[in-house]
This record gives structure tokens, C-alpha cells and sequence, in this order.
């Protein structure tokens, strides 16, 4: 479970009669499944968790989807699990959530179609058109200095790709926004988008966006929507934007009564699940490096806010003028399938027959005592962790990932070694 911080003001919250403490409630919204954690609002103890799995469909080579409800009934049955018995007053909640999970829906939220996850790399060709269209736009500065290549994970390819080949879901879209904006309007009624998604996958100026007030949030990519023909999307993004830990909204009747909390509730804004983490870690406040690792890796760098014209630097995604927090910058590298084609072995490997397989695959304390045992490379088996594509510093959607120099000799534990070498190998690369 990623570092989940909720980061809200709870100075002006009084204690609720009768109740032992105060409490909060932050969301992980994964790739996996949507965790729930209660922790005292003093002194961050955890009180208790629970976890509710979501599926992830792949309908072709490079696709990821997941529902949008899927999330809000895992929040919901995760939220009152936690809370049941406790004695507590939960005075805020605030949730992280995957990026840059594209999801297309109705003015009141109805989604009109499943999401694109984050690790779809179904866009490769729109981020290379993005790129030859944009050529020179300050915008796009952010990825390695502006000569590219753009990952196809992020909002700009993902949206352009749904204007291309699902133009009835994208005109009839009234609002393009990730999975966080979302299910914070399922929480709260409000279409906030958050400084550090904005800053991070959507080509924005998040410091500008935060520090814009109302109306149409400022540091928009506008050249650059204009010169990929995508200047509607301006009008489909959430007009407002919130930085990290500022207040999103509060808790309406119907979404308190889904989670079992009470109505008013305040919700402070989060953001992509790996940046918050970097709170949590102590880099958002104190600088330096963070490497975050879940289904996929990231390797973030955070300094003081940089310069608008900041033109970046190759085999490097940012600096992200804005990220985590507004006053801040970060640059990134990572890995895009490093704990999801873990995962995939772990399924593959729990096939019925295996004794040791449980409902989720083989178990992890099987695997890692099986090769722990073989000598470093495997016995000659090795792997490309690049399942969905290939981050930094060589951005490549097309990426796929590969077992090779196999033999008769080789076994399950082969491969779970030769998959936790290559994600070494890819961080340290």
C-alpha cells in the first residue's frame, strides 16, 4: 500500500461529544484495489484498514481499463468498513488515486464509458503526433526538454485518441477529468481538478492553475490544445483546480450515507497516489529524492518551484512547475509495469494445481524463498519489465516485455527472479 497522507485542516474542527478521538480517512485508490486507513488526527496512529479488490480488463495488447462505479463501491465498502465500531469522529478525508486515469462522463458524473487506466498505451501513435504538431511549444518542455518522446499515459494522447476513434463518447462528454476529480465530485457535488495531476500529466502550469482562483483555472497548454486540434478539451477539464491538501468540498448527504460518514464532512484534495506519497516521505517538505514503487515505479526529485521557461533536460519527465505542492517542482523518472508484471507472474504461477496458489496467485513468501535460492541472473534467465510500455529514460509506448534465453532447466522461480533483476536494473538504468 502506497503512503496515503491526508493532508486537510482539522485546526477548526471540535471534537463531537461523547467521542474518544478524533479521526481521518485517506483513500488509496490503485490499480489493485481501494484501500481504506483510519488514523488519529493527533498523532497519525492507524487505527484500522481494509481493502476492497476492483477488476482491470485488457481488451487488446497495450489497453487497461477499469469502471469508474467499481472504485466508488470499493470506497464505500472499504470507508464503512473502518469506521464500523469505532469511536471516533471523523473530521476529514482525502483520497489519492491512480494518474493519469482518464474517464469520460456526464455533466453529473455518469460515465460514458470505462475508463482509459493509467497505464494504457493504447494513444502511442496521438503522443507522436502530439509531439510533430507541437513541435516548440513551450508546453511540452516537460517531456525530455521538449524533444520527446511524450508518454502515451498521459491526458493530452489519451484525450486525442478518443476524439480520433470514439468521437460520439468525446463530443458527448461534458466533462474529461482523472479518476480523482471524479470521485471527489461523487464526495463532494464539486468539479475541482488537483495542481499536482494537472502539473504532472496534463501539460499545465500547476503553480499558475492553484493560485488562479475561480472561473477557468490559468496555465492551460492553449497553443498546444490549438495546434493538435484539441482546443474543445479546454472546455471538458473541470473549471477549477486545488492545490494538494487545500479543501475540495464536503461530504454531501448522498456520498456521506454511502460511506458512512456524516454529511459536511470536509475533503481536503490529493492527488496521484506516488506524489502523495512524497509527503509522507518527508520529500515533498524536506527536498530530494523519493522512489516510490507499486504497480509501477517512480523515481521523483523534488526542489523549489522552477521558472516558467524551465526547459527541462533529457531522459527526464518535468521539472513539473507546481508538484507535489505548489511552491514546488518535481522531476521524474520510473518504470511503467514493475509491481504489475509481478503481479501477472504471481497469477500465472497460482494456476489450480499449485499448492501453494490462494484466490490472488501464488504467495509472494513462496515465490521470493524459491529465488532467493538461485544466483544473481538467474541461471541465465532473464526479463523486460516493460509490459505497458517503457517510461524513462527512453519513453516508449510500443515497449513490450519479454522472458528470454528460457530453457528446459528453468522454473517459476527463474522468472520471479529474472523479473525482480529487471526491475533493479530498470531503476538504477
Amino acid at each position: 500500500m502506497r503512503v496515503v497522507v491526508v493532508v486537510c485542516a482539522l485546526t477548526t474542527v471540535r471534537r463531537a461529544a461523547g467521542a474518544t478521538r478524533r479521526a481521518v480517512i485517506g483513500f488509496d485508490v490503485g490499480t489493485e484495489s481501494v484501500r481504506a486507513g483510519l488514523f488519529d488526527a493527533e498523532n497519525g496512529e492507524m487505527l484500522a484498514s481494509q481493502s476492497v479488490p476492483h477488476e482491470t480488463r485488457f481488451p487488446a495488447p497495450g489497453y487497461a481499463e477499469q469502471s469508474p462505479d467499481d472504485w466508488w463501491r470499493g470506497m464505500g465498502e472499504a470507508c464503512r468498513g473502518v469506521v464500523a465500531g469505532a469511536d471516533c469522529d471523523v473530521v476529514g478525508v482525502c483520497l489519492a488515486a491512480t494518474s493519469c486515469t482518464v474517464t469520460a462522463c456526464k455533466r453529473d458524473g455518469t460515465p460514458l464509458r470505462d475508463c482509459l487506466l493509467w497505464m494504457d498505451a493504447r494513444a502511442a501513435a496521438e503522443s507522436d503526433e502530439i509531439l510533430r504538431q507541437g513541435r516548440g511549444d513551450p508546453a511540452l518542455s516537460v517531456n525530455c526538454g521538449g524533444a520527446g518522446p511524450i508518454s502515451a499515459e498521459w491526458f493530452l494522447p489519451k484525450a486525442l485518441w478518443l476524439k480520433k476513434n470514439e468521437p460520439e463518447v468525446f463530443d458527448a462528454a461534458d466533462v474529461l477529468c482523472e479518476c480523482q476529480d471524479w470521485l471527489n465530485h461523487k464526495c463532494t457535488g464539486e468539479w475541482v481538478a488537483g495542481g499536482c495531476n494537472v502539473a504532472s500529466r496534463w501539460h499545465c502550469d500547476g503553480k499558475a492553475a492553484v493560485e488562479s482562483g475561480e472561473g477557468p483555472f490559468a496555465g492551460r497548454p492553449t497553443s498546444l490544445l490549438e495546434k493538435i486540434d484539441l482546443a474543445a478539451l479546454g472546455g471538458k477539464w473541470p473549471k477549477r483546480c486545488v492545490a494538494m491538501g487545500d479543501l475540495a468540498g464536503s461530504l454531501t448527504a448522498e456520498a456521506a450515507a454511502h460511506l458512512g460518514l456524516k454529511a459536511g464532512t470536509p475533503v481536503a484534495q490529493g492527488g496521484a497516489d506516488a506524489f502523495v506519497g512524497l509527503v509522507g516521505l518527508g520529500t515533498a517538505t524536506q527536498g530530494g529524492v523519493g522512489v516510490i514503487t507499486g504497480s509501477s515505479s517512480l523515481h521523483l526529485a523534488v526542489a523549489p518551484a522552477c521558472d516558467v521557461d524551465d526547459p527541462g533536460a533529457p531522459g527526464v519527465w518535468g521539472p513539473y512547475r507546481g508538484a507535489p505542492l505548489a511552491e514546488l517542482s518535481m522531476s521524474e523518472g520510473g518504470q511503467s509495469t514493475t509491481g504489475a508484471a509481478l503481479q501477472w507472474a504471481r497469477r500465472l504461477f497460482g494456476a489450480a494445481g499449485n499448492q501453494d496458489a490462494g484466490p490472488d496467485g501464488a504467495s509472494f513468501e513462496a515465490l521470493e524463498e524459491a529465488a532467493a535460492a538461485l544466483p544473481v541472473g538467474a541461471e541465465g534467465c532473464s526479463a523486460l519489465e516493460t509490459f505497458q510500455g517503457a517510461r524513462t529514460p527512453v519513453t516508449d509506448p510500443l515497449a513490450r516485455g519479454a522472458l528470454y534465453g528460457l530453457t528446459l532447466k528453468h522454473s517459476r522461480a527463474h522468472v520471479w527472479r529474472a523479473l525482480l533483476e529487471a526491475t533493479a536494473l530498470g531503476t538504477r538504468a
